[in-house]
């Protein structure tokens, strides 16, 4: 029986304290309410809430601006503004590293570092160990050395022993952290109720890029935008990469599940978002990775990160579904794809029916069923999203047996393909052709669906593969 630990009590945000509605949030009928947040809400302000809203930012000053700033962090309808926020000390943290062997990318780790931080290197029974000891000498960092290997998670709790600093920094060796990123996810930690807070993850540059790297540049499953983000299971952001993390050292509990050689970052994200902490993604802070740039070691680590799916399915049951759905956009997916004479009439008045629906819940706005019809639209297209995921990522092995019988998902692949090709690419506009493009795409998602199959014929177990599809309020 999977339970649900007990939430921690949130704590107060301190005088000062700045937030900005982000831009997915809408501003209606003059300040009155604010529509946004994941899962989509509206929010309605008292008079004197309103008051607090200035071009749509939000200066803790006392308890009603307070009480709001939190509610706006707490529903992802707001995010700080980190420019305001007080400047880091950074001797309050220290840097753990967990490496095995790779001392040239240990060393280009630590150059970019400086002296500012406290490191400890942990060496994860390297093969070289005296070419990781050397580099970590040169610089300065404490070295401990593990006399088996414990993989990343064991390794960095293992670092995180030893810390003795208020904040821990995990860094991976083959990272270069760039200026003043590990200064502004500090920042963030004057919100009390802050356990963990991750930066974007861009790709190295190299002198030789080829089309994957070009790819990876571009699609990159460690590179979540660039939209700050509070970070939760069923939100735009459900995730951040253990490839760079700050965080309250006394927050982290036991650390990282040593167990798990592979999706523990996700597994401590979501363990400290039960706890009722905070997680969050800052695009303003940024590291560079060192991409895989052959074709097996990229699929296989796309591989890799599909085997995640069971362990975390075992883990949370309830947040670990490939694709989220309500009953009526599963209806209207399933309208979609029968691709019948009657499909476009059902989908019509599905969509209708929701929006009348909703209209009649959202209460004392002034244009309750344009609101209704946009959120409508806003799910539709988010549900067929989700649906070309499950054709092309997720369900893909099924898909392939389905083609070779039925005509009509055959034509449903050949439109998910385009229309996902040509929406990422306009997206992320990468320094590659369409085509190719298109062919690393389906590369990647076929490699990653592979891995979260392996892992469920594996534990003889489907719950990473079965969609959720129960209403939600």
């Amino acid at each position: 029986m999977n339970t649900r630990p007990q939430r921690a009590p949130s704590a107060a945000l301190p005088d000062g304290f700045v937030v900005r509605l982000n831009r997915h949030t809408r501003v209606l009928d003059d300040g009155a309410a604010l529509v946004g947040g994941s899962p989509t809400r509206i929010s309605r302000l008292k008079p004197l809430a309103r008051r607090t809203v200035r071009d749509r930012t939000i200066t803790v000053t006392d308890a009603v601006s307070r009480t709001l700033a939190g509610h706006l962090l707490a529903t992802g309808m707001a995010d700080p503004v980190v420019d305001a926020l007080p400047p880091a000390d950074l001797r309050l943290a220290t840097v753990v590293i967990p490496v095995r062997d790779r001392p040239r990318q240990l060393d280009r780790l630590l150059t970019g570092l400086g002296g500012a931080l406290a490191v400890i290197v942990v060496d994860d029974a390297s093969v070289d160990r005296d070419a990781v000891a050397e580099v970590a000498a040169r610089h300065g960092a404490e070295l401990l050395a593990l006399e088996e290997n414990v993989g990343p998670a064991g390794a960095r709790n293992a670092g995180l022993d030893r810390v003795a600093t208020p904040f821990v920094v995990f860094v991976d060796s083959d990272v270069v952290v760039e200026p003043a990123a590990i200064e502004t996810m500090l920042r963030h930690f004057a919100d009390p109720s802050l356990a963990m807070v991750a930066p974007r993850v861009l790709g190295l540059e190299t002198d030789r890029p080829n089309w994957i790297t070009r790819y990876e540049d571009a699609r990159s499953s460690l590179d979540l935008g660039t939209d700050s983000s509070s970070v939760r299971p069923r939100s735009p952001v459900t995730w951040v990469s253990s490839t760079c993390l700050v965080a309250r050292a006394d927050m982290l509990g036991s650390g990282f599940d040593a167990s798990m050689r592979v999706g523990e970052d996700v597994d401590l994200v979501w363990r400290l978002v039960d706890e009722g902490r905070r997680v969050r993604f800052e695009p303003a802070a940024s590291v560079r990775h060192e991409h895989r740039s052959s074709l097996r070691a990229w699929l296989g680590r796309k591989f890799f990160y599909g085997t995640g799916a069971h362990p975390l399915a075992e883990r949370h049951p309830d947040d670990i579904a490939p694709v989220v759905l309500p009953p009526w956009s599963a209806a209207l997916l399933v309208s979609l794809a029968a691709q019948r004479r009657w499909s476009v009439p059902a989908v019509a008045v599905i969509a209708v029916a929701t929006a009348a629906r909703i209209g009649r819940r959202v209460g004392p706005v002034r244009h309750p069923y344009r609101l209704a019809a946009r959120l409508t639209g806003y799910g539709a297209i988010g549900a067929i999203t989700q649906g070309f995921a499950l054709l092309l990522r997720h369900w893909w092995p099924l898909t392939a047996i389905g083609c070779i019988v039925s005509r009509r998902l055959r034509r449903a692949v050949v439109v998910a393909s385009l229309a996902d090709t040509v929406v990422e690419f306009a997206r992320t506009r990468p320094r590659l052709d369409p085509v190719r493009f298109g062919i690393a795409r389906r590369l990647d998602d076929a490699a990653y669906g592979a891995g979260v199959w392996w892992s469920a014929v594996r534990a003889r177990s489907p719950k990473a593969l079965l969609p959720d599809l129960r209403r939600r309020h």
